[in-house]
């Protein structure tokens, strides 16, 4: 599969930060202009400047366009953005990451999956769990419920590549709305074999619900990683 036209620009804007091209605290060209330049929708340019922000590159000012925000002190390499809506070959290259399938099954959801996939209890859901490598080594440990009216004819191709990729590219289906919850917890003895975390680790867990741009729950999933492989942040801005 080919690289997302707006992940190319994306790419290119950012090496320009890089080199200095794009100075810190100066202004970016506008969505127009970086449009015409690179040969591409504004939309895509859009969508390409959203994901630099979230990832704390850049930041936009009301009015006045998007500017580079330079070095976080505090910022670490292993920062996901706790507010994408992109899976972790998006974020982190596709070249970079790699999938295995530990379990893979069609079931009837329990009581906790069909409150949170709002489904009933004779609608079938994927059962899913897969171990994420990033550069061969164990990164995150993803465990996926998704209702399988919704996302038909998953198979383990589309498991060892990208599921997000298939649902959007594919099935052209939109996300609109993520609730997440980040929590602590103790490694089980899932972590340990698959994540080679020691017994007394503390695990950092994701546990999330994905809705549709209709309303309905497409994703309930939980993904854990060791407490020093990733963190979570959030870049907020706000003009006082």
């Amino acid at each position: 599969m080919h690289e997302a036209k707006y992940l190319k620009v994306a790419r290119i804007v950012q090496n320009r930060i890089k080199d200095g091209t794009y100075k810190t605290q100066t202004p970016l060209p506008d969505q127009e202009a970086l449009a015409k330049e690179l040969g591409v929708s504004r939309l895509t340019v859009k969508k390409a400047l959203d994901g630099l922000e979230r990832k704390g590159l850049v930041y936009k000012q009301s009015g006045l366009g998007t500017f580079v925000l330079g070095d976080i002190p505090i910022k670490e390499s292993n920062d996901a953005a706790a507010n994408g809506f992109f899976g972790l070959q998006e974020e982190l290259g596709r070249d970079h990451i790699s999938s295995e399938v530990l379990h893979f099954t069609i079931d009837f959801p329990d009581e906790n999956i069909q409150k949170n996939l709002r489904i009933k209890n004779n609608e079938p859901v994927y059962n899913i769990l897969r171990l994420r490598r990033y550069d061969k080594k164990p990164f995150i440990l993803e465990h996926t419920y998704m209702p399988v009216k919704l996302v038909p004819n998953l198979d383990y191709v589309i498991l060892n590549d990208s599921i997000y990729e298939y649902l959007h590219k594919q099935l052209k289906l939109k996300f609109s709305v993520a609730y997440r919850k980040i929590k602590a917890a103790k490694a089980d003895q899932w972590d340990q074999e698959f994540l080679k975390a020691k017994k007394d680790d503390l695990i950092l867990e994701l546990e999330q619900i994905i809705w549709l741009s209709n309303g309905q729950p497409i994703e309930y999933s939980t993904s854990r990683n060791r407490f020093n492989e990733r963190n979570y942040v959030v870049l907020e801005t706000k003009s006082f």
